[in-house]
């Protein structure tokens, strides 16, 4: 999977896909609509952090590139590609229980926190990528 060059794009399928963890120095792209929707990225070696309308949406530390991004009531679902392994952050419901899938397995039920937060990392090496999936339970 290669980064993200144009930092942020909307895929055929309505999902959206950022993130240049490749880049030396901090990139930043404001004001790109999609499906109504204002996002704000901003991406580099060391973070990769999404907004939607001004509100969190997502994080890695270090930085990613995400494919496929999608939301729904259910849950979210990316592929985040790294060379290094990464904590991630995502927005969900407040204080719910989701489970987490890497590639496929469980990686455990978690629930977020009183904002909405839930915290989990991802290992990744070389440019490798995860398929992540977050269920609502």
């Amino acid at each position: 999977m290669p980064v993200i060059q144009e930092l942020i794009r909307t895929e055929s399928d309505g999902s959206i896909s950022f993130g240049n963890y490749q880049l030396e120095a901090k990139a930043k792209l404001d004001n790109f609509e999609s499906s109504g929707d204002l996002y704000k990225v901003k991406t580099f070696a060391e973070i990769t952090k999404l907004e939607r309308n001004g509100m969190f949406v997502y994080e890695s530390v270090p930085g990613t590139a995400v494919e496929n991004f999608t939301e729904t009531d259910a849950g979210v679902e990316f592929t985040a590609e790294g060379d290094r392994d990464v904590q991630i952050t995502v927005q969900l419901e407040d204080d719910a229980v989701y489970e987490v899938f890497v590639d496929g397995t469980a990686a455990g039920t978690m629930k977020t926190n009183m904002s909405g937060k839930l915290n989990f990392s991802v290992e990744l090496s070389g440019g490798a990528s995860a398929a992540v999936r977050i269920e609502k339970k």
